[in-house]
């Protein structure tokens, strides 16, 4: 026990050391007593006392009305702290907030209604009415009709606050033309957003989070409550609101308005969205449009004068754009004090403390107290307690002020996986396919690998500023894409960097116009795919997805060459027409066979159910984009079986990547985005001599280090087995005792063995379309998701 003295929390008041008697007390305080020493705390979790040298006893028989010295303060105790509270930092005021018990949705259940709260008399019996002239009494919708969504009604509480007149209590009943159209959790989402919104499930507070994952309708149930609070209002049945502003990127602003038309119809609801031709001071002239969509980049420009708008609520789609406060998008939304606010996003917000508090803080301000308050009371000791070298008592306590942070923040955060939604899809088939590299992808790897810039990223661990790996890792999935695209990088930066014999390697009169599909494995394996799919039916669609602008270039004289009719989106065609593209291409009488999208572009919100086919033709460090892409095929609406094929190239850095996207272990513990420029992207010494080594021998590194036994025939192993650390690729499948916070996992390992292995040998794949490419692909990983089953 000596070893470990046990601490002990007391409230205290303080103020300076005074001989006066009668003190003037600064502020109220937490001591910290723990053995012989003292640790004074404010209620913003600072320290702002420490003293030591204290008999153990005087400390451990502290008790009310006791005064000590903390280094020049003296102290009052107050009373106990127990445990369970400094460990939630619940006895921190400024960062403690009430919440309610029950913070699990429930379905709303139809109740009758009670009599309403009658006011007493007026000298002489006379009743006030308080109730204007032909106001509604009675529910919009009929609450006992079958499969009605009634919301729950308000508390007495709610009442006393926001029903002063002491109108009648008036059930509200979501529009039965919505609501035949919602699944069970989308229901469920309607009544979370209204009651959020309402300021019922957290007192005076009406913001909220929902971040569903991808594909589960968060537009749709926004549009639900919104019109449901347009319409109707628990008190006298009066709407709650007015208009409604709705701020999303500018490529889906079109979406926004075609979603509330979808579900609603024109003649319902009329939606104004702020582009060129409509400006935002022309929106006081349109009366019969309630809801206002505007892009963020517009609203910057026009927000003083959103101003003069009252706006009942603020929707923010894609609203982890937010997770600055600093930037000037926050600062603008801000100022258009608006109470209600409401962030859609499909993106976890919790995986950085900082970004996490600056949505809160927007949302709900002042929730979680001062920047300063949350730092110390939250940020630093849940940091503190996922390193390595912290004590069982900063583990305990990290451990403990986490599930507190989001206890509070969880009773306005809502967020739903696409397990639940899996069983209303198509069937989804996923293949991760290694091509095999050709000749002169091979001569060409083995050249740059020996060039002194990648020599120099060795030697430096890629550590410093002015370090070419990035250059180096760019021209190697370059190459891998197609040896075209390295030979255009050369030709354009004729730099010191590639001065050692690596154009000398391309065949003579090598033209970049002129690309030969035989010069890629990857791109051998496409067209031989492309030319199945349009044979087996040629009414079926492929999105091509690719990271660079130059690729889509390729794939696109590719598909010219070929004679593939296809339209094309990226970050370079304008915002204005990207809706109409989206719909030329969904339209079955669409006479495009292809799609080729930017991942950046096709990132966001768009719908692309039209195709039944998605090819990733490169890998992202970041697994949530290529995800994202995923996404816009196999959504909700899709009725075909989906088709999804990620292609790498054996023995390569993409499989490195690939690796990292499965293993449980993220790269440097970032997410690295090589299109940043002026952000330092480090990366340690084992990592860069992994990235740039190559194995020209296998026929799939990935399922090497599985040590799996399988014979590659299809059959689903099913059982995993640690990498041994002597194998020296621990980074890759392992896991570092020291590593910093993880990527956004695709899948785990034990996952990964659940995928069916297929060699590159084996006679068929099982796949019509896969097996037409078979002469150019090493081996293939395939998993299966239908309705009736998990991913296997």
């Amino acid at each position: 026990m000596g070893n470990h003295p046990i601490a002990r929390y007391y409230s205290v008041m303080w103020c300076k050391a005074s001989s006066r008697k009668h003190k003037r007390w600064e502020g109220d305080a937490v001591l910290v007593a723990k053995g012989r020493s003292v640790v004074l705390k404010d209620m913003e979790g600072r320290d702002i006392g420490r003293g030591s040298g204290y008999k153990a006893s005087e400390l451990e028989s502290l008790c009310e009305g006791q005064t000590l010295m903390v280094g020049g303060k003296q102290i009052e105790v107050m009373g106990v702290i127990c445990n369970e509270d400094y460990a939630k930092g619940r006895c921190f005021k400024d960062a403690s907030v009430e919440t309610p018990a029950e913070t699990v949705v429930k379905a709303a259940v139809y109740r009758p209604l009670t009599k309403s709260f009658m006011r007493p008399a007026f000298k002489g019996g006379a009743i006030q009415d308080f109730h204007p002239e032909g106001a509604p009494c009675k529910p919009r919708h009929d609450p006992n009709a079958p499969g009605a969504l009634v919301m729950p009604r308000p508390s007495t509480d709610h009442q006393w606050l926001h029903n002063k007149s002491g109108s009648s209590l008036v059930d509200v009943v979501m529009d039965p033309h919505l609501t035949n159209h919602l699944r069970p959790h989308q229901r469920e989402g309607v009544v979370f957003l209204y009651e959020c919104l309402m300021g019922m499930r957290l007192a005076g507070r009406c913001g909220a989070i929902l971040a569903d994952e991808m594909g589960l309708g968060k537009t749709l149930q926004c549009v639900c409550v919104l019109w449901t609070l347009l319409r109707q209002g628990p008190y006298g049945g009066r709407p709650l609101l007015k208009r409604a502003l709705v701020v999303c990127p500018g490529s889906l602003v079109k979406n926004w308005a075609a979603e509330f038309n979808k579900w609603l119809g024109r003649e319902r609801i009329s939606v104004y969205t702020v582009d060129q031709d409509h400006r935002v001071e022309d929106f006081v002239s349109s009366p019969l449009c309630s809801v206002m969509v505007i892009s963020y980049e517009m609203l910057l420009r026009s927000v003083d004068r959103l101003k003069e708008f009252d706006f009942g609520v603020l929707v923010c789609d894609e609203g982890h754009r937010l997770k600055n406060s600093n930037i000037k998008t926050s600062g603008a939304l801000t100022a258009l004090s608006c109470e209600r606010r409401l962030i859609l996003t499909g993106t976890p917000v919790q995986n950085d403390l900082q970004e996490f508090y600056s949505i809160i803080e927007f949302v709900n301000p002042g929730i979680l107290g001062t920047s300063a308050a949350y730092r110390k009371i939250y940020e630093e000791p849940i940091l503190r307690s996922r390193q390595p070298t912290c004590t069982e008592e900063e583990r305990s306590i990290g451990e403990e002020r986490a599930a507190e942070l989001f206890r509070l923040t969880g009773v306005f955060t809502l967020r739903r996986t696409q397990e639940i939604i899996n069983k209303y899809l198509s069937e989804r088939i996923e293949w991760t396919v290694f091509c095999k590299p050709t000749e002169l992808q091979l001569r060409l790897y083995g050249v740059l690998l020996a060039t002194r810039p990648i020599k120099a990223s060795l030697s430096s661990g890629g550590t410093h500023a002015h370090s070419p790996h990035l250059a180096c890792i760019n021209a190697l999935k370059k190459l891998c894409n197609h040896p075209g695209l390295l030979y255009n990088t050369l030709q354009e930066k004729m730099s010191e960097m590639f001065e050692d014999g690596v154009m000398e390697l391309f065949p003579q009169g090598y033209s970049t116009g002129a690309f030969s599909t035989a010069d890629s494995g990857k791109l051998l394996v496409l067209t031989d795919l492309l030319s199945a799919i349009q044979q087996v039916n040629n009414k079926d669609r492929v999105v091509l997805v690719s990271n660079y602008t130059q690729t889509l270039d390729l794939l696109q004289n590719v598909s010219d060459h070929i004679g593939y009719k296809w339209c094309r989106l990226d970050g370079q065609t304008p915002v204005a027409q990207r809706q109409r593209i989206v719909d030329t291409f969904n339209s079955p009488h669409s006479s495009n066979f292809l799609l080729l999208l930017s991942s950046k572009a096709g990132g966001v919100g768009l719908n692309l159910i039209g195709a039944s086919h998605l090819v990733l033709y490169d890998i992202d460090w970041n697994p949530a984009n290529d995800i994202q892409a995923m996404a816009r095929v196999w959504r909700d609406g899709q009725k075909k079986t989906v088709h999804i094929y990620r292609l790498l190239t054996t023995g390569s850095i993409e499989e490195k990547i690939y690796q990292r996207q499965v293993s449980k272990q993220g790269l440097s513990g970032t997410v690295v985005d090589l299109t940043k420029k002026g952000e330092h992207i480090s990366f340690s010494a084992e990592e860069m001599r992994d990235l740039f080594t190559f194995d020209s021998n296998t026929s799939c590194l990935t399922h090497d280090l599985l040590d799996c036994q399988c014979s590659g025939d299809g059959i689903t192993p099913g059982v995993v087995k640690e990498v041994s650390e002597k194998t020296g690729r621990a980074c890759q499948l392992g896991r570092h005792a020291n590593s910093a916070a993880a990527l956004p996992q695709r899948v785990s390992m034990s996952e990964l063995m659940q995928w069916r292995h297929f060699a590159g040998t084996i006679e068929s794949y099982e796949d019509i379309y896969l097996n037409r490419a078979c002469n150019h692909i090493t081996y293939a990983f395939q998993s299966t998701t239908s309705k009736s089953q998990p991913t296997v």
